[in-house]
C-alpha cells in the first residue's frame, strides 16, 4: 500500500457493499460498482452501471396511494465473467467465488493514480489444486464508452480443462437500496441479444417509460475460441473451455463498449457500441492510454497533502472525477448526490452542487459551466413550478432528474418504525438561491462573462424575482416574511401540532435570498446597456420590479432568540432535548428524527437539527461578507454574537449529514481549531470508515468528498476570488499546516500555492495574461506571470 494504492484484504461479506462503492470506476459518462465479475446481486454483492443522466419513471403503490419515482437506471451489467474447474468425473467443480470454502487468498487493490482495479484471489479444492485469479479492471477515461477487463488464470500444481463464461446480464433490476425494494424496480424492457463477427456478442434494450435505447456489446479473447453462444433470459453468453499447464498463466481480455440514445454523433446506440468494441485496440495498448489520460487529470488537479490526510483526498478527489470528468462537459447532466456510484437518493442532483462547483471552478470550469448549463436548459420547468403557486420567476426543485420537475418522492420510509411518512423535503426552496450563487461565484473564479451575461443573468434574475414574490410583507415586524418552507436542517418540517407543513423565516433562507436579491441588482446595474435591454425584455423584467427588490434585500425578517440568530421563528420556544440521554439509549443518534418517529414522537418538538443550518452562512460567506449581509438587512452580526450562535447550535445538532461536519469543521477553523479537526477528520473518514451506517454501500456522498477538497484549498487557506482579486487569508490547522495545490484562475493554468508555517508561497505559470492581483489581511501583493513570491503572514 502506497499513498495512491487503496488495499483491501480478505473477503467479508458484510464490507462488500462499501468495498464496492470504494472501488467503483468511472470516467464522467458512466461507472461501474467494484463489484466481482463473478457474483451476481444476491444481497451481498451488487453490480451497478450507470450513465450520467440516464433516467427512467415508474409508477407504485405504496400504502394504499399509487406514486411515480425517477430512478438512474441500473443499465445493463457487463462484468460477469465466472469460471469452475471440470474435473475428471462427469460432472463440472462447482462455479468459484471467494464465499466458496475453496478459497484460501483474496484481496483487491485500487490505484487512484492509473484509475484501475485489481484483484487476486487464490482457491484450493479438496484434491490439494491450486487456482490463483488475477484480474485488471478499467473504465476508459479516454474513450468514455469502452470499459475492459483482463482476467489471468494460472493452474499452480495441474494440467487440466477450465470452463469460463463471459456474459452481458440484462436481467438486472433496481434493488440497490433496501428501503427502496417494496418499489417497482425493472427499468430494462424489450431485451435483445446477438452475435458479430470477431468474438463480439451485443445486448440492446430500452428503459421502461423514458424510452433511452442502450447498447452494449462485448469482444472476448482468449488462446482458444468460445465453444458455443448461449442466449438466454435477457443475457447472452460465451463459453469458453481453457487448458491449463502447471504454472502457465492463460489470458482472458474482455472489452465492452456502451452507447446509448442520448449521446451525440450516432445514429444507433446498438451499431454504435458494435462497432467501436471491434475498433478498440488490445488490452496492453487500452491500458496505457487509460493511464495517460489519469496523469493529465491528476496534473490539472495537482494536491500535496502528506500523511493520511493526503491520501484520503486523493481517494476523494478520485471519486470526484469519475463522476465528474471533463467528459461531462458534453453531458446534459447536474451532479448526482451519490456520484455515478450506486441508487441512493436515486441518482438525483439537489443541492450538493453548492459544494462541489467551488472546487470545479479552480480546476476544471468547463465541467462547472456544463453542469451550471443543465441548471438553465431547465429554467423553463422551474418557471412552471413557480407559476404552479401562483409565483414569479423561478422555483428549482429540490431534487431534479431528467427534466427538471419536482423528483422528491412524496413519501419515505422510516426503517426504524417501518412506516411510510409525508415527505415534505420539496419545501426546501432554498435550492434556487445555492444555483445563484454557483453562478455568481463559477464567473468571480473563471471571469466568464459571456455566460454570466446570458445564461447566468437569466437564472439569477428569474431566481431573485421569485423570492421578492414569494416574501410577503408583515406589518406586525415592518419586515418581509417568507413562510412555510424547511431550511437545510430537515428536520423541521413543520410546527408542533400544525396541520400544515413548513416553518417560518428560516434564517438561512432568508439571508440567502437577499444575497440573491442584492447579486441580482448589482449584475443588472453592471450589465452591458444592450444586454440589459434585451435581458429584460426577454423575461418581461419592469422597472417597478427593481424597487421592490432593493426594499426586500434590505428588509427580510431574520428572527433572533437569546442572544443568538434563530434557526427559524419559533426555535428557541421548542422544547430542550436530553441529548445525553438519547445516546445512552441509542448510541449514535445521527438520525434523530427516525429514533423519535419510531417512539412516537417528533423531531418537530425539538431544538435539535440534523445537519448545519444557520452556520452554512459562515460556509458560504466569508467573515467579511456574512457581516455585511446582516448589516444590509439592520442587524449588526459581531464577532461575539456569530461566535455565541456557532456555540449554541454546537450543542443541538446531531449531523445526520455528511455535509455537515464538513461545514462546522469549516467554520469553526478560524477560532477554535482543535475542535475544528476533530469535525474535519469526520468528514474526511465518513465514507472510507462508512461512519453513517452502511449508506456509503449505496453510494459514495459527492458533496462531502469534494468539499475536503475544497477545504484545503478554500476553507484553511482563505481562498476568495471576489472583486476580480486573489484574496487570502490562511488559517492553518496545526494536522494540515503545510501542502501545496495548483489552480486555474483567470486564464492563468497551474497557478501553484504552498502553504508552510508562517507562509504562502504562490507560483503565477508564464502564461502571458495579466498579473495575478492577491490581497491579504494586512496588504495586496501583484505577480507578474512566470514570477512567484513567498507572503509572511501575520501572526
Amino acid at each position: 500500500m502506497n499513498d495512491w494504492t487503496w488495499e483491501f484484504e480478505g473477503y467479508a461479506g458484510e464490507k462488500e457493499s462499501l468495498r464496492e462503492s470504494l472501488c467503483a470506476l468511472g470516467n464522467g459518462y458512466f461507472a461501474t460498482r467494484g463489484a466481482l465479475p463473478e457474483c451476481a446481486a444476491d444481497g451481498t454483492h451488487y453490480p451497478g452501471t450507470y450513465v450520467a443522466g440516464c433516467y427512467d419513471r415508474l409508477a407504485s403503490e405504496v400504502a394504499g396511494r399509487r406514486v411515480e419515482n425517477e430512478d438512474i437506471v441500473n443499465l445493463p451489467n457487463w462484468l460477469p465473467l465466472r469460471y469452475r474447474v471440470v474435473a475428471d468425473g462427469p460432472e463440472p467443480g462447482p462455479w468459484l467465488t471467494p464465499a466458496h470454502e475453496f478459497l484460501t487468498d483474496h484481496g483487491l487493490t485500487l490505484d487512484v493514480r492509473g484509475g484501475t482495479l485489481e484483484r487476486r484471489t487464490r482457491y484450493e479444492d479438496d484434491d490439494g489444486r491450486r487456482l490463483a485469479v488475477r484480474q485488471l479492471r478499467l473504465v476508459h477515461m479516454a474513450d468514455p464508452h469502452v470499459a475492459a477487463l483482463r482476467t489471468e488464470f494460472t493452474a499452480e500444481n495441474w494440467a487440466g480443462t477450465l470452463e469460463v463464461e463471459a456474459e452481458l446480464d440484462g436481467s438486472v433490476e433496481n434493488t440497490g437500496v433496501a428501503r427502496y425494494r417494496q418499489l417497482a424496480s425493472r427499468h430494462l424492457e424489450h431485451v435483445e441479444t446477438g452475435e458479430a463477427a470477431g468474438e463480439r456478442v451485443w445486448l440492446r434494450c430500452r428503459t421502461a417509460t423514458s424510452d433511452i435505447r442502450v447498447g452494449m456489446a462485448a469482444r472476448t479473447e482468449a488462446p482458444e475460441p468460445a465453444v458455443e453462444v448461449v442466449h438466454g433470459d435477457r443475457r447472452v453468453t460465451q463459453r469458453l473451455r481453457l487448458s491449463l499447464q502447471p504454472g502457465a498463466t492463460v489470458v482472458v481480455d474482455k472489452t465492452v463498449a456502451l452507447h446509448t440514445s442520448r449521446d451525440p454523433a450516432i445514429s444507433d446506440p446498438l451499431h454504435a457500441a458494435v462497432d467501436r468494441v471491434g475498433r478498440a485496440p488490445a488490452f496492453p495498448e487500452l491500458l496505457a492510454a487509460h493511464r495517460t489520460a489519469w496523469q493529465l487529470l491528476w496534473r490539472r488537479a495537482e494536491l500535496e497533502v502528506p500523511d493520511k490526510a493526503g491520501r484520503i483526498l486523493r481517494l476523494h478527489l478520485f471519486h470526484v472525477l469519475q463522476t465528474l470528468s471533463p467528459h461531462t462537459a458534453d453531458l446534459d447532466v447536474g451532479v448526482p448526490a451519490r456520484g455515478l456510484h450506486g441508487e441512493a437518493y436515486r441518482g438525483h442532483v439537489f443541492w450538493d452542487e453548492l459544494f462541489v462547483l467551488p472546487y470545479l471552478n479552480l480546476h476544471f470550469p468547463e465541467v462547472s459551466r456544463a453542469l451550471l448549463t443543465y441548471r438553465h436548459r431547465r429554467l423553463e420547468r422551474a418557471r412552471f413550478a413557480a407559476r404552479d403557486m401562483g409565483l414569479a420567476g423561478a422555483l428549482y426543485p429540490w431534487q431534479s432528474g431528467s427534466d427538471g420537475r419536482e423528483e422528491t418522492q412524496q413519501l419515505h420510509l422510516n426503517p426504524r418504525s417501518g412506516r411510510w411518512l409525508p415527505d415534505h423535503s420539496r419545501l426546501q426552496q432554498h435550492v434556487g438561491s445555492a444555483i445563484a450563487y454557483n453562478v455568481w461565484r463559477y464567473w468571480e473564479a473563471s471571469g466568464d462573462d459571456e455566460f454570466l451575461h446570458t445564461k447566468g443573468a437569466e437564472m439569477m434574475l428569474e431566481i431573485a424575482r421569485f423570492w421578492a414574490d414569494r416574501a410577503s410583507y408583515d406589518e406586525s415586524v415592518d419586515r418581509y416574511r417568507i413562510r412555510g418552507v424547511v431550511g437545510p436542517d430537515e428536520y423541521h418540517d413543520g410546527y408542533p401540532g400544525a396541520k400544515a407543513p413548513g416553518i417560518d423565516d428560516n434564517a438561512y433562507t432568508n439571508v440567502t435570498a437577499a444575497w440573491v436579491l442584492a447579486r441580482a441588482l448589482e449584475l443588472l446595474a453592471d450589465l452591458p446597456e444592450p444586454r440589459r435591454r434585451e435581458l429584460e425584455e426577454r423575461i418581461g423584467l419592469r422597472h417597478s420590479e427593481l424597487a421592490l427588490w432593493e426594499d426586500v434585500s434590505r428588509r427580510l425578517h431574520v428572527p433572533f432568540h437569546s442572544g443568538v440568530i434563530s434557526q427559524f421563528h419559533g426555535f428557541g420556544e421548542l422544547a430542550e432535548l436530553d441529548w445525553e440521554g438519547m445516546r445512552r439509549r441509542y448510541g449514535d443518534i445521527r438520525r434523530l428524527d427516525r429514533i423519535l418517529e419510531a417512539e412516537g414522537d417528533t423531531v418537530n418538538r425539538y431544538q435539535a437539527s440534523k445537519q448545519a443550518d444557520v452556520l452554512m452562512l459562515g460556509y458560504l460567506f466569508s467573515p467579511a461578507e456574512l457581516r455585511g449581509l446582516f448589516q444590509r438587512l439592520g442587524h449588526v452580526l459581531d464577532d461575539e454574537t456569530w461566535w455565541r450562535t456557532v456555540d449554541y447550535y454546537l450543542r443541538r445538532t446531531s449531523h445526520g449529514s455528511t455535509l455537515s461536519v464538513l461545514a462546522h469543521g469549516w467554520v469553526l477553523a478560524r477560532v477554535r481549531r482543535a475542535e475544528a479537526w476533530t469535525f474535519c477528520q469526520e468528514a474526511l473518514e465518513a465514507d472510507i470508515a462508512d461512519l453513517h451506517g452502511g449508506t456509503t454501500g449505496e453510494g459514495i456522498h459527492l458533496g462531502a468528498m469534494a468539499g475536503t477538497l475544497d477545504l484545503v484549498q478554500r476553507g484553511l487557506t482563505g481562498l476568495d476570488t471576489r472583486g476580480g482579486v486573489l484574496r487570502l487569508d490562511p488559517v492553518p490547522l496545526p494536522e494540515l499546516s503545510e501542502y501545496d495545490f495548483t489552480l486555474r484562475y483567470h486564464g492563468h493554468w497551474g497557478v501553484r500555492l504552498r502553504m508552510t508555517p508562517g507562509s504562502l508561497h504562490v507560483a503565477v505559470p508564464d502564461s502571458g495574461v495579466a498579473p495575478i492581483d492577491i490581497r491579504l489581511p494586512d496588504r495586496a501583493v501583484s505577480i507578474e506571470p512566470g514570477r512567484a513570491a513567498r507572503l509572511l503572514l501575520p501572526d
